[in-house]
């Protein structure tokens, strides 16, 4: 079997956790099956002190410490039942754009794959997180399209 000539060693792929992210999960598994490349995932979590201010009277140290847990074993969970190997799963704290940059350049990923929410046309980027993804990254970034959750029958 002869190798394609394919763009990308290493896939990148952003995850967010919510029902949709099988299909994205999916979808970058036949990209980088067809390139032979080296796949990774991330979830980024934004600091509790984001969502609340930083105005919180409490040390909530602890509820960032157990979703970052719960993010780590639903990434575990995910890449049990795909039929690619996942090189590296990372859950980080920040700002997602920022944060799959950086990790990004930190593994030498040339593609970002993130999923996108059905808009499409110019929508499909307009003020969504594959945006902000794609400004500022120095490797390709994809954005795929997420269907509605509906079920197979």
């Amino acid at each position: 079997m002869s190798q394609t000539n394919c763009l990308y060693s290493h896939i990148l792929v952003g995850l967010d956790l919510t029902d949709e992210t099988p299909q994205v999960l999916a979808k970058a598994v036949n990209f980088a099956r067809s390139c032979n490349a080296k796949l990774s995932i991330a979830h980024v979590l934004e600091p509790i002190t984001f969502a609340y201010g930083g105005d919180m009277p409490l040390d909530i140290s602890e509820v960032q410490t157990q979703q970052v847990q719960r993010a780590e074993q639903e990434l575990q969970e995910l890449t049990k039942h795909i039929d690619y190997p996942v090189v590296q799963e990372h859950v980080l704290v920040g700002q997602p754009a920022s944060e799959l940059h950086y990790l990004a350049e930190q593994q030498d990923a040339d593609l970002i794959i993130v999923g996108s929410h059905g808009r499409k046309g110019f929508a499909l980027l307009l003020g969504s997180t594959p945006n902000s993804v794609l400004h500022g990254a120095t490797c390709d970034v994809l954005a795929v399209y997420v269907a509605p959750n509906t079920r197979a029958e």
